[in-house]
């Protein structure tokens, strides 16, 4: 007679990240049928499972043992159990090591469930009053200087919100290095989300460092950044472009390596005049030089 295994299913199951109601009906269903919940920290997890008189088994699974432990919940799962993957707060697979275990899962053919609920970088997003349309996520930075720099690099030109996380004992750093390299945004700092002391302060990127110069940061944060302004640059250039002759501009843009005939041609398209216009404002200016 043939055996049919049926695996088990591995939820994801959001946590609150601040007011202990953020967590849904179903979540809390759900964490007490399961056979087995695997949490990053087993302490902080056990007070959520002690609020709602869940009394599921817990193991330890963090970063530091994701390599040992997730093969152990795979074999548990292959066997038919049931196992939810919990963070310290919000969405777990976002920054943490659940993630790699919903790989080794997919691979195996096992279920992955998701279990919504909430997540802080996007309910910053939502109450910071900037674009909400397209946004990327950076999460923690790298703690190496070299590292950091070179992931805000990638960063400069990226015209969608960004989405950071942020500690209070390094937010006054990380402010000042993305004022630096971004220059002064519109800029939101979201703290203590859901909970009591919930604050949202919204202005620059400078004024965010002037704030907390005389703040002391508390809580941990969600930085929401506004993206580059690719048409700021392009207004600039022409306010400049303004200020200097039709012969400059052509200069310019020669010294840029474009042939003349295509440097007349920008020239006229940045100052809004006729081709003829800048070419014989050219011929009059070559006239003066010796």
């Amino acid at each position: 007679m043939e055996t049919i295994t049926t695996f088990g299913t591995l939820y994801l199951c959001a946590t609150p990240i601040g007011n202990l109601e953020d967590m849904t009906f179903r979540a809390v269903r759900i964490l007490g049928e399961v056979d087995l919940i695997a949490a990053e920290d087993t302490r902080h997890t056990r007070k959520l499972l002690t609020h709602f008189d869940i009394h599921t088994p817990l193991t330890s699974y963090h970063e530091h043992n994701k390599f040992e432990k997730g093969p152990e919940l795979i074999d548990m799962l292959l066997l038919g159990r049931n196992v939810v993957v919990v963070s310290d707060a919000g969405l777990p697979g976002i920054a943490d090591p659940g993630s790699h275990l919903v790989e080794l899962a997919i691979k195996a053919g096992i279920t992955v469930t998701p279990l919504p609920g909430a997540n802080a970088a996007l309910s910053g997003l939502i109450c910071s009053g900037l674009d909400t349309t397209k946004f990327t996520f950076v999460g923690f930075l790298p703690k190496t200087t070299k590292k950091r720099r070179e992931v805000l690099a990638d960063l400069v030109n990226n015209q969608t919100t960004l989405l950071f996380y942020e500690s209070p004992h390094r937010l006054k750093a990380t402010l000042t290095e993305l004022l630096d390299v971004f220059g002064n945004r519109r800029a939101v700092a979201a703290r203590e989300l859901t909970k009591k002391f919930e604050e949202f302060i919204r202005d620059s990127l400078a004024g965010l460092k002037e704030h907390f110069q005389v703040q002391q940061p508390r809580g941990e944060f969600c930085l929401i950044i506004e993206g580059y302004d690719c048409s700021a640059d392009v207004d600039k250039a022409a306010e400049l472009a303004e200020q200097r002759s039709p012969y400059e501009v052509v200069l310019d843009l020669l010294e840029q390596g474009i042939d003349k005939k295509a440097a007349i041609k920008q020239a006229a398209l940045t100052l809004g005049l006729a081709k003829r216009e800048v070419y014989q404002a050219v011929l009059e200016a070559e006239k003066k030089v010796p």
